[in-house]
């Protein structure tokens, strides 16, 4: 299985967030929604960077 660093970027304030996941499509959804409280009084977010790690302690 591979782990995901990723990189947002609010389209609100410019403002950037980095997270890692397992499945960072599903996890941009949870940014733009309510799931995540850090994160959703910034939305929209978009992804402006993803790289990919072959193990958990890579992508951390």
């Amino acid at each position: 299985m591979a782990f995901y660093v990723y990189i947002i970027q609010s389209l609100k304030d410019d403002s950037f967030y980095k997270g890692y996941s397992e499945h960072p499509y599903e996890r941009l959804e949870q940014h733009n929604g309510d799931d995540s409280k850090y994160t959703s009084h910034k939305t929209p977010w978009k992804l402006v960077c993803l790289l990919v790690f072959e193990t958990k302690r890579g992508a951390c």
